[in-house]
C-alpha cells in the first residue's frame, strides 16, 4: 500500500494547528479550501465554452478583464450535475502550478463561511471505501457529525483529466 497517498499536507496549518478555510457546497458534500487561496467570491457570470476541451475545464470566463479558466471540481470527483440555483457561485482562487500563479474559477452549488478548522480533528482520507481518488484530497476535517473536505487542489489541476 502506498503510504505517501495518507500524508496529510500539513505545510498550511499555522503555528496553533489551525487552517483558516473558505468552506462552500458541491452535490450535497461540503468542501473547504484554504482562504489564503481565495482572491474573490463571484455571482455566476457568462462562461464562454471552449470547443475540444476536456468537461473539467470547458469554459472560460472573463474576470476583471482576464480571461480564465472555470473548473467544474464535481467531475474530478466523478460526482453528478447540480442544477444551478441563486446560492450557486464562482471562487476565483489563485494555485501556483510549473512556478507560475495561475487564476482559475471553481463553479460551487453554494458558499458558506470563512471558519477555522482544528488539524487534531483531521484524518487522512480512508484508503478503502472511498469513491474519490485519495490523491484528491488533503484531509476530512470532523465538526459535528460531519466530515469537511479539504480537495488537495495541486493535486487535481495538475492531473491531466480524461473524462
Amino acid at each position: 500500500m502506498n503510504q505517501t497517498l495518507k500524508k496529510i499536507d500539513v505545510s498550511n496549518w499555522n503555528e496553533n494547528d489551525e487552517l483558516e478555510v473558505l468552506t462552500f457546497d458541491i452535490a450535497g458534500e461540503t468542501f473547504a479550501i484554504e482562504a489564503v487561496m481565495v482572491r474573490e467570491i463571484l455571482d455566476l457570470l457568462p462562461e464562454t465554452p471552449v470547443p475540444g476541451a476536456r468537461p473539467f475545464v470547458a469554459s472560460i470566463l472573463n474576470f476583471r478583464g482576464r480571461v480564465i479558466p472555470l473548473a467544474d471540481i464535481r467531475i474530478a470527483f466523478g460526482m453528478e450535475a447540480t442544477t444551478v440555483t441563486n446560492d450557486s457561485r464562482i471562487i476565483v482562487i489563485e494555485l501556483e502550478l510549473d512556478g507560475e500563479p495561475v487564476l482559475i474559477g471553481v463553479r460551487t452549488d453554494k458558499v458558506n463561511e470563512v471558519t477555522t478548522l482544528a488539524k487534531a480533528a483531521s484524518e487522512p482520507p480512508p484508503s478503502v471505501g472511498m469513491r474519490w481518488r485519495a490523491d484528491y484530497i488533503d484531509c476530512l476535517v470532523k465538526r459535528d457529525s460531519d466530515f469537511i473536505i479539504v480537495p488537495n487542489m495541486h493535486a487535481i489541476f495538475t492531473f491531466r483529466h480524461e473524462h
